[in-house]
């Protein structure tokens, strides 16, 4: 019997959207819709987080504020990123059926995890209307979790613990350190972290990488080697006890994690 009871999973970037692309056009798309040019970079960087934090922190970055400035006469304010938001939100619902592909590999580590006696939740970044786009698509490819907590579920979403509080109630598993948190970006992590988990870190599929299987597979060893390093480190400095390059390595870890769960 496994010393685990659950493991939740992120969505994007982690079980479904190889390279986690489909929020970053429409971040891109929406700040352009207000007279202003962000950069992919830009929208990667606070990747994980819900939506409307997501927005207010790309929004009061100093390039961004300053740009907002400029072009609506005065530094942005809460009412702003509402209005950012409220564009954001349908962009995205109708984009990401068209990302949720499941990554290579998924279904079948669920199974063995289910094999083992696991119950498998979710915690994610989304708002429910995005993820009711999302969750038929990932059924059909063999992923149906036990739950999903979504960002606007709770008055608190990442990094704080709250979604992984309401994890514990859905799936009625605790304590927390037999429950395994896997995501691919740092408000994930500490997501799992601030809720006393065994935290799991996705380094290639991940926005810190952010490139297709195809794309990734046509790099040399050394340019994988370097960016699964880079990916690594950041993971690791949020707070992930182990790193693996996807969750089709998970069932591998969960071996050796049996024996020692904060075993490097």
């Amino acid at each position: 019997m496994s010393k685990f009871k659950a493991v939740v999973f992120d969505w994007a970037g982690t079980m479904i959207d190889f390279g986690s692309f489909a929020p970053m056009g429409v971040f891109v798309e929406a700040f352009k819709r207000f007279g202003i040019n962000a950069t992919i970079a830009e929208a990667r960087a606070p990747m994980g987080a819900p939506k409307r934090a997501h927005i207010k922190a790309m929004l009061m970055a100093p390039r961004l504020s300053a740009e907002w400035a400029r072009a609506h006469g005065a530094a942005p304010t809460e009412a702003d990123i509402d209005r950012v938001y409220e564009v954001f939100v349908p962009m995205n619902e109708e984009v990401v059926a068209d990302y949720a592909t499941l990554v290579p590999g998924a279904a079948e580590m669920v199974a063995d995890l289910r094999a083992r006696g696991l119950r498998i939740g979710s915690t994610t970044g989304y708002t429910r209307s995005i993820m009711e786009r999302v969750f038929p698509l990932a059924a059909a490819q063999g992923y149906a979790p036990d739950n999903c907590v979504c960002a606007d579920d709770l008055p608190e979403g990442r990094p704080g613990p709250l979604q992984m509080y309401q994890t514990f109630i859905d799936l009625q598993v605790y304590p927390p350190n037999a429950v395994i948190k896997v995501d691919d970006t740092e408000p994930g992590i500490a997501e799992g972290v601030a809720a006393g988990c065994v935290t799991v870190g996705v380094a290639l599929s991940g926005n810190h990488v952010g490139l297709t299987p195809e794309e990734l597979a046509a790099l040399s060893a050394p340019e994988v080697a370097a960016l699964r390093t880079r990916a690594t480190d950041t993971l690791r400095t949020a707070g992930a006890y182990h790193v693996i390059d996807t969750v089709a390595d998970l069932p591998a870890l969960l071996d050796t994690l049996e024996q020692d769960p904060y075993h490097a």
